[in-house]
């Protein structure tokens, strides 16, 4: 009987993968080998092998870092997706005594790094492709959709499994699905779409067949959707949030932490200050169980933003406050869910940086 073992042998230099909150990062390839009274070895997927940049084969490196002594992450047997645990501390929990959406947020970027990292790209680049890296193109977010079922308390243990595929032609996806580590309970899920931008330029372009034949490679063959489900929320259509808006918090500047690799404004950053905006009595009674953001354009240091929300659901009774910063001029009580539609935009001239949903549903005692 053959005994299946995994060796780690090749590494793959030839690119990284995604941006913003990178997606994805450059990677090395698991191989397998067969343990048998034969010679072991190496069985290399044609459809998965990527030459290396300099010599046109792939040439063996050692692939273990330092940080791989202290990550709890490993990739799957199929070599697609990766799962890691992650610790809730302290600095991570809000007002709730759980982690906020941010950190979850926050989370869903680090797991996506360290997949594409543990697959053996280097962060050089912030996950670009060779041939992205030679036309100064980069990843930027285009929607980002995550759904909370249950938020983990500080000290709780979260697995969170990661793959990225293919998404049309015009970009990439990336898709989470959250567990709790304890129970294996599926707490939360996300994906989120990608598309390329030119670094010099700023403005859109089309995913070449250079780049989508640099990382089809590392994605799933068929087809995998952690929101599988027809007429899924994560597919709705946000509508634009038209002026005047029942609530606002004017004149957010973003913070020199702010800032990602690409010199503009990391996507996490955009949930806070959507949620600046919400009414005290929503952020006192309920909790944040889906957000939906679409981006459409970046945000600098330079940029003063406004953040503007009103009621999708027109019989809600939040519906009838209004207020300005964050206040309402009364209280709502008994309300189970509530749904929002939200807009950023420049106050300088009104343009549009993104718009959203959320809804929330009733604290429930924990």
């Amino acid at each position: 009987m053959l005994k299946l073992s995994c060796n780690v042998t090749n590494h793959l230099h030839t690119f990284s993968f995604f941006s913003d909150s990178s997606l994805f990062i450059p990677v090395n390839r698991r191989t397998l080998a067969v343990s048998s009274s034969q010679p072991r070895k190496p069985a290399l997927d044609p459809l998965r092998a990527v030459m290396s940049a300099d010599q046109g084969s792939i040439s063996p490196v050692n692939s273990c870092t330092p940080a791989d002594r202290f990550r709890a992450g490993r990739l799957m047997e199929d070599g697609y997706s990766y799962k890691e645990k992650f610790i809730v501390r302290s600095y991570e929990v809000g007002i709730n005594k759980t982690a906020t959406v941010e950190t979850i947020a926050n989370l869903l970027q680090e797991v996506a790094c360290n997949h594409v990292q543990k697959c053996g790209f280097s962060t050089d680049g912030f996950a670009t492709t060779l041939t992205m890296r030679k036309l100064h193109l980069i990843w930027v977010t285009a929607r980002m959709h995550i759904e909370i079922y249950k938020y983990p308390a500080w000290s709780d243990v979260v697995e969170i499994e990661t793959w990225c595929q293919s998404e049309g032609r015009i970009g990439t996806r990336r898709d989470w699905i959250l567990r709790d580590s304890a129970t294996n309970e599926v707490i939360g899920r996300a994906t989120s779409k990608w598309v390329m931008m030119n670094q010099d330029t700023r403005r859109l372009q089309r995913v070449t067949d250079e780049v989508r034949d640099e990382y089809l490679v590392f994605c799933p063959r068929e087809p995998r959707l952690a929101f599988p489900e027809e007429n899924n929320s994560s597919l709705k259509k946000i509508p634009k949030l038209e002026d005047p808006a029942q609530y606002s918090m004017l004149e957010l500047k973003p913070r020199r932490a702010d800032l990602d690799m690409n010199q503009h404004v990391n996507n996490v950053t955009y949930i806070g200050w959507v949620l600046e905006s919400i009414p005290q009595e929503i952020i006192d009674t309920h909790e944040l169980q889906v957000i939906t953001l679409d981006y459409r354009r970046e945000c600098q240091q330079d940029d003063i933003v406004d953040s503007l929300t009103t009621s999708e659901i027109p019989d809600d009774p939040i519906s009838k406050l209004t207020g300005t910063n964050g206040s309402a001029t009364s209280s709502i009580q008994g309300h189970n869910e509530s749904q929002f539609l939200h807009m950023l935009r420049l106050s300088e001239n009104g343009q549009e940086i993104n718009r959203g949903r959320t809804q929330w549903r009733k604290k429930s005692s924990r």
